[in-house]
């Protein structure tokens, strides 16, 4: 029987390099460049696969596909697109296509992809609604984090146990949460905790729970931190960092499925799925016995390795656009970032990956004294060390805040508010407050203590304050 598949692309290069691929392994090849096209070649022949751009001369080929897949529900489904974005490859596999492919993409893999769908002849669905992606604040369109969307899409239709890879501030718990909001279990709760921020003696209380009188201090009975994830998704943060006694303790869970209370007798069936993270390299650790092979075995069912931003410099200008709004949205001033400042940006090493250069872009929104920023703007905050680049707040970049500045700043805000009189002072307090806390919370990961230190205030009054502006630390602390 003659494999007839019909490709449905608007660029007549891409085009025609597909189907000679195609038809050098065997292929007959139809081809069109538009839904319309489409719809006449499928009501008038029978085909092995469909092969679709998403972008067409006349309508988006993912949102047309509903009739397609209801009328040829055994027909295997090949998404293309130049539209690299987690939202697009989200919405390819809502389709139930059998794989996405983001341009530019190899085209040995896309054929030996093309002859496996064929073969198996069938398609996959996820239940995902059309709008779950809205918010994410998964940023960047470049080949690295394709890899990484491919990945994120792949675990959405089942529990497997998940551990994610990279750098400190790449974004590790961004993805767990990605893949519970995009997941079968995004209608119970994603509870995270970072195994390194709990004492190690604490450590099985807080996971497993413990009953009344299980040790001092137990006066009352704990649910821990799996029972609170029961329906939803269990984010273990840092876990290379876990005490060797707790490996133990979550290889057994993880083993069995079931949990004991510290100081309890009855075991508890777990309903969650596990998402594990870390920015250690594991291996070393288990060659010299600090984490346990088995355990890393079960937590590495689906790895999923997060690039560092220096291998994603691609995505550097759409990230600081995307935090120069962040910023204005939460009372920094509203600025515009030139090409030749953005280019600026995409040259620097960004050690700290995502975290540092958010850190940053809300330091230069504070602190620029133009609403436009350029790369004369950017140079005064960035200092050179004999190791390279490092972004961090320099001398020059006090002065842009200096008495000068502050003083055309105040100006400006009395011509465009003009408050009433006998409210300037406390107005002009407010106006003032808000962005500075703000911008020493974002320096200081939402950390109340260190931000009180730094402002010179007691921490109480640092509450306060905050509880009166409704300004939330939590949405301060790094998540990248």
């Amino acid at each position: 029987m003659t494999k007839r598949v019909l490709l449905v692309e608007d660029d007549a290069s891409i085009a025609l390099v597909i189907t000679a691929a195609l038809e050098a392994e065997g292929f007959a090849i139809d081809r069109c460049d538009s839904v319309a096209g489409r719809d006449r070649f499928l009501a008038q022949n029978d085909y092995r696969l469909l092969l679709t751009d998403v972008m067409l001369t006349d309508g988006d080929g993912i949102e047309s596909l509903g009739p397609v897949r209801d009328a040829h529900p055994s027909m295997p489904i090949i998404i293309l697109s130049a539209q690299n974005t987690l939202d697009t490859a989200v919405r390819a596999s809502e389709t139930g296509a059998f794989e996405y492919f983001p341009k530019p993409f190899d085209l040995e893999e896309l054929v030996r992809t093309v002859t496996q769908a064929i073969g198996k002849a069938e398609a996959a669905e996820i239940d995902v609604p059309q709008d779950v992606t809205q918010g994410l604040p998964l940023v960047g369109r470049s080949a690295a984090m394709q890899a990484v969307y491919r990945m994120i899409t792949r675990v959405l239709r089942n529990d497997l146990t998940v551990l994610i890879l990279g750098e400190s501030g790449t974004g590790k718990e961004l993805v767990a949460e990605a893949i519970h909001q995009l997941g079968n279990r995004r209608a119970g709760p994603f509870v995270a905790v970072n195994t390194a921020a709990i004492p190690a003696e604490l450590i099985e209380s807080e996971l497993f729970g413990h009953e009344r009188g299980a040790f001092t201090g137990a006066v009352v009975r704990s649910i821990g931190k799996f029972e609170q994830a029961s329906g939803g998704t269990l984010f273990l943060d840092e876990i290379g960092d876990m005490p060797m006694q707790a490996q133990t303790r979550l290889l057994r869970a993880l083993q069995s499925g079931r949990i004991r209370r510290v100081g309890g007798r009855d075991e508890i069936t777990l309903d969650c799925r596990i998402v594990a993270a870390t920015n250690r390299d594991l291996l070393p650790m288990i060659a010299n016995g600090t984490f346990r092979e088995d355990l890393y075995y079960r937590l590495a069912v689906v790895p999923i390795e997060l690039p560092p931003l220096r291998e994603r410099a691609d995505d550097i200008e759409a990230l600081s656009r995307h935090f120069l709004a962040s910023a204005a949205a939460e009372g920094l001033p509203r600025r515009q970032l030139t090409q030749a400042g953005a280019d600026l940006l995409a040259q620097q090493p960004w050690r700290g990956n995502v975290r540092e250069l958010r850190n940053f872009i809300y330091r230069l929104a504070l602190l620029a004294r133009e609403e436009v920023i350029d790369a004369a703007s950017i140079e005064p905050l960035l200092v050179h060390t004999e190791s390279g680049a490092q972004s961090r707040l320099t001398p020059e970049a006090t002065e842009l805040a200096g008495p000068s500045d502050m003083a055309n700043a105040v100006g400006h805000w009395l011509s465009t508010n003009a408050p009433a009189q006998g409210e300037v002072y406390d107005a002009a307090l407010a106006a003032f407050e808000r962005p500075l806390f703000i911008s020493i919370l974002a320096q200081t990961g939402g950390n109340q203590l260190r931000a009180a230190q730094i402002l010179g205030i007691n921490r109480n009054t640092l509450r306060k304050r905050l509880s009166v502006l409704g300004i939330a630390p939590e949405d301060y602390t790094p998540r990248y």
